[in-house]
């Protein structure tokens, strides 16, 4: 299923989006890579290709449409067309209301939602000509419940859940048959947590709002 897809993924430099990235290539997918950090994204683009998958990259900010065209774009040129989008990038920044940081307020609507706009806007027409494609998101346990801190953060989350829920919706009234993911797959995830540092920061951040964090 997996194999010969070609997937966009962006905020693809580290964390999630770079292990995802290694996974699918590592299935036979060809992955199209988006992030700001150009570095990153040539040693991972060059670990992949070294490994045997097939990766192209290209340095965008989601918060830029253009980009985002000139990354489906870049998918097109290369491998052919597009299967799926990952919509990975997104900011966290968390601080009480009382302390008034405009600036973060705006720079995480601008990544974590103007960021899937973008991107759903330059894949759409994509995948409505062609009547298929996969639209996945990262989801947030601050998307389902609120915590001191992350008014923000946590709206963006709600409206990603909200803006999905209506992507399926219309598709299944257009018969568009576009699907969607606002979930992490358990393998992504075991390959994300694996290491000691990331299962430190899960655990302080779902400390901070109420839950115990295990790791798998």
């Amino acid at each position: 299923m997996i194999k010969n897809k070609v997937v966009i993924i962006t905020g693809s430099s580290s964390g999630i989006g770079e292990a995802s990235a290694k996974l699918l290539a590592s299935k036979g997918a060809k992955v199209v890579l988006g992030a700001r950090r150009e570095h990153q994204l040539r040693q991972l683009v060059d670990e992949i290709q070294k490994a045997g998958g097939q990766a192209v990259y290209q340095v965008m900010d989601v918060t830029n449409p253009s980009d985002n065209a000139e990354i489906v774009k870049l998918a097109k040129e290369t491998f052919g067309g597009i299967d799926v989008i990952f919509l990975n990038a997104g900011i966290m920044p968390n601080s009480p209301l009382s302390a008034l940081k405009t600036d973060e307020w705006n720079q995480t609507v601008d990544a974590n939602i103007k960021g899937v706009l973008n991107g759903i806007a330059a894949v759409l027409p994509t995948f409505i000509n062609q009547k298929s494609g996969h639209v996945i998101t990262t989801s947030s346990v601050a998307g389902l419940k609120a915590y001191p801190g992350g008014a923000v953060y946590g709206g963006t989350k709600w409206f990603v859940r909200d803006f999905m829920e209506v992507l399926r919706m219309e598709s299944a009234q257009e018969g568009t048959n576009i699907r969607h993911l606002r979930k992490l797959r358990k393998g992504i995830y075991d390959l994300v947590a694996s290491s000691d540092r990331m299962n430190a920061k899960l655990a302080n951040f779902y400390g901070k709002i109420g839950f115990t964090y295990v790791s798998c």
